[in-house]
This record gives structure tokens, C-alpha cells and sequence, in this order.
């Protein structure tokens, strides 16, 4: 984060995100003072709170994408949950508690898959040797040390095995592995008193904490190879140090993005469906303020998980949250609707926009996609057209649009192998605009 300046953080956004810059400036400085906080004294980081952040603007416009994208840049913690999923207790749905469990899952595999790549090296090592092993198994009686001549003959024979090996000349070859057992599986009771409590038995004649004996199994070299990876990865990782930092990290830098919050939004009704609307939101206010929740690797402290919530807020207003769950999330930034000129933008500037995420796909084909800048234009239309007939749904419409549009080229590329395609403005239109005249068509295709 040190070298990650606000400006720096949108000029990253920028690559992926067209426009918005509102948003984007207010998540760069929320992240920015992330780092800062950790940096102030130990008695004054305590008091320093995350800004969190409600972003208002119609669907597709980019908001999930621009949390999601902040968190990738700087390996956070991330864990998208819509606010309608949660309902108050005595109502069907799930425990707003439950968004801290899965970010801790989510930082777990995080924090693990590092931990992999840092000793990837080292396993693979190891599990070549053990293949080397079981491809060439060591004689019931060792030869005597004095006996050179024979270790020189077997250390020759490995180094040929490890070369064939190497060149994946034995993938297919099968050879017999001692698999570990899987272990017991784990149950979480949520209640105060234990299994016997419950009535949970177990069979007598089963008892599930015994050790068991690990099984034989006939493998390929290529299944043999990923069974050892994963013996010998789970070997070297210490998983209480994992689970240690994975919360801490949920705990600096969580970022837990709930959607639809407009949905909990509103006065609550005496019956039907908005009853809970405010009850949802009085459960998720002890979370944004800051608690202790608990989960099965252990308690997570939420005070400093920055929470980015957003929401349509084309029927109820943000001023219609309750005034404790408001001031939770003191920064506003609202995200325009976008128009043909940003459809343009969006389909040639990020560096994952679909027209070059189409160009790829067809590369693996060997055949080479061109749009021409009318084409691109036609297109933008289209989609600008199709939302204002219809439900605007923002830059998703794009596409919708672009696999009608190629539906019949990506169906016949591998037999036709065209080795050259170019979509010219004359082309969409041919294609589109007979779609776009007829209504009912149009809301049924784009």
C-alpha cells in the first residue's frame, strides 16, 4: 500500500472501470487511510474508524465492480452479500453474521493459496522424488555401502526416470499410492450444550476419533502427482498460523460490499413483506459498528472492516434509513447512468473489454476478429437503444448485445475455420436493427 497514492489507486481503476470518478476517488481515499491508520500511534489507531461508503446509481453501472476491483489491487479480504438475503431474527433468511463467516473462509483461501506458491517449488521437489520412488521401488534389502558399483547403477536409473518424467513421457503410467484417510467431518452445533445433549450417538462399534489406517490406491502419474502436491503442501503449511493471519487480515482489511441496500430501505409496514425491512437493518448496525463475531476459526473483530454499501435507490431514498444505520456510512458518492459515448469507451478503453475479450476467445481458433470504429459506434447504440426501451440494465446490455451479434460466428468457427473476421458498421445494423424494430423482440433477444 506505500507506494498506492488516491491518484495512483483510480489511475488502476481507470484500467478496468470507464468514468465514475466520484467513486472511485472515494474508495481510493477510504483504502488510502487504511494505511495511515495503521501508521498513527497505537492508542489514536484504535479510534480511527473506516469511512464507509454507500454508492447510489442504477444496475451495471459499475459499482460491485469498482469494490471488487479495489480489492484485488491490494489482496483484501473481499465478500459481495445482498442486504435482502438478511432478514431480522424470527424471519426467514440468513444471520447477518454469517457475511464475517464467509469473508474469513474467503481470507483463509487466500492466505493459503500464498502459502502454496511460497513453498510450490520445494513440494514439487519432494513429490518428484516420491514418484521417482514409486516408479522404481527401493529392494527389500539395501545393497552394502561398500557396494558402489550398485548405488551408481540405481542413482542412473533415477536420473533417466526423473528426465522421462520431466518430459511427461509416464503420465499415463499407473502406479499405487498410500492415500491418507479423509478426515471426519466437522459439525458445528450452535446450541449451548454438546452432542450428548442433542442426542447425537454414535455407532459402538465406530469410534470417529480413531486414527485410520490409510488406504492403497491404483493411480496415473498425472492423478498420483496431485494427490503427493496436496500430502506434502498440507504438510508444510502450518494451518494455525494460516487461520491467524487470515484474521487479522479480515480485521485490517476486510471489505465486505452489500448490495440492494435500497431493498431494507423504507418505513416498515405492520404486514406483508416490509416488515423486517427495518429489523434487517438494526441486525446489520451492530456489525457496522463494530463487534465481536464468532466464527469456527475463532472471534473476528469487524470495528475496522470497511463496509461499501450500495444500492438503485430509485424508489426509497438513502435519507429513509434509519439515522444509526446512515451514520454508519458517512461518505456518499452517487454513479451516473451511462450513455452511447461511455458504451464506446467501455468496449475499446479497459483492458478486459468484451471486445477484446471476444478477439481472445477466437484467437484460440486461429482466426483473428477486427471491429471497425463504425462497428463499435452501432454497437454502442444498440445497446443505448435497447435500454431505453426496455429495463435499463447499464453496460450488461453490451453483452447481451455482442453475443447476438457474433451468436452465428462463434457457432460455425470450428467448422468453417475462418481465419479472418471483420464486424463493419453494416454488419450490426443487418443483424440488430431488425431486432430493435420489432418491440417485443427486442425485449426478448437484448
Amino acid at each position: 500500500m506505500s507506494h498506492l497514492t488516491p491518484r495512483q489507486i483510480v489511475r488502476e481503476l481507470d484500467r478496468y472501470l470507464v468514468g465514475q470518478n466520484d467513486a472511485k476517488k472515494a474508495v481510493a481515499i477510504a483504502l488510502r487511510n487504511r494505511w495511515r491508520r495503521q501508521r498513527a500511534s497505537e492508542e489514536m489507531r484504535e479510534e480511527i474508524l473506516p469511512n464507509n461508503i454507500i454508492m447510489i446509481g442504477p444496475t451495471g453501472v459499475g459499482k460491485t465492480e469498482i469494490a471488487r476491483r479495489l480489492a484485488r489491487l491490494v489482496s483484501a479480504p473481499f465478500v459481495k452479500v445482498e442486504a435482502s438475503n438478511y432478514t431480522e431474527v424470527g424471519y426467514v433468511g440468513r444471520d447477518v453474521e454469517s457475511m464475517i463467516r464467509d469473508l474469513v473462509e474467503i481470507s483463509i483461501g487466500m492466505v493459503k493459496n500464498e502459502h502454496r506458491e511460497r513453498i510450490k517449488k520445494r513440494v514439487d521437489e519432494i513429490v518428484e522424488e516420491r514418484l521417482i520412488d514409486l516408479l522404481m521401488p527401493t529392494a527389500s534389502e539395501p545393497p552394502p555401502e561398500a557396494d558402489l558399483d550398485v548405488q551408481e547403477r540405481r542413482a542412473r536409473t533415477r536420473e533417466k526416470l526423473r528426465t522421462i518424467l520431466r518430459n511427461g513421457d509416464l503420465e499415463e503410467r499407473k502406479v499405487t499410492v498410500k492415500t491418507a484417510p479423509p478426515a471426519s467431518p466437522m459439525i458445528e452445533i450452535f446450541t449451548k450444550g454438546g452432542p450428548d445433549e442433542m442426542g447425537i450417538q454414535f455407532p459402538g462399534n465406530i469410534n470417529p476419533f480413531a486414527p485410520q489406517k490409510p488406504k492403497e490406491r491404483e493411480l496415473t502419474i498425472r492423478q498420483a502427482r496431485e494427490q503427493l502436491r496436496n500430502e506434502e503442501t498440507n504438510k508444510m503449511i502450518d494451518l494455525e498460523k494460516v487461520v491467524q493471519e487470515a484474521i487479522q487480515r479480515v480485521e485490517s482489511n476486510g471489505i465486505v460490499f452489500v448490495d440492494e441496500i435500497d431493498k431494507i430501505a423504507g418505513r416498515s409496514s405492520q404486514h406483508g413483506p416490509d416488515v423486517s425491512r427495518e429489523g434487517v437493518q438494526r441486525d446489520l448496525l451492530p456489525i457496522v459498528e463494530g463487534c465481536a463475531v464468532n466464527t469456527r476459526h475463532g472471534v473476528v473483530k469487524t470495528d475496522h472492516i470497511l463496509f461499501i454499501a450500495a444500492g438503485a435507490f430509485n424508489i426509497a431514498k438513502p435519507s429513509e434509513l434509519i439515522p444509526e444505520f446512515q451514520g454508519r456510512f458517512p461518505i456518499r458518492v452517487e454513479l451516473s447512468s451511462l450513455g452511447q459515448e461511455d458504451f464506446v469507451r467501455i468496449l475499446t478503453e479497459p483492458d478486459n473489454s468484451l471486445v477484446k475479450q471476444y478477439t481472445a476467445l477466437l484467437e484460440t481458433e486461429g482466426c483473428e476478429l477486427n471491429f471497425t470504429d463504425e462497428a463499435i459506434k452501432e454497437i454502442a447504440r444498440v445497446a443505448t437503444t435497447a435500454n431505453e426501451r426496455s429495463e435499463n440494465i447499464g453496460a450488461r446490455r453490451l453483452q447481451t448485445v455482442l453475443s447476438t451479434l457474433l451468436e452465428d460466428i462463434l457457432f460455425d468457427l470450428p467448422e468453417s475455420k475462418v481465419g479472418r473476421v471483420e464486424i463493419t458498421g453494416e454488419d450490426v445494423r443487418l443483424r440488430l436493427d431488425r431486432i430493435l424494430a420489432d418491440e417485443d423482440l427486442t425485449r426478448y433477444i437484448l
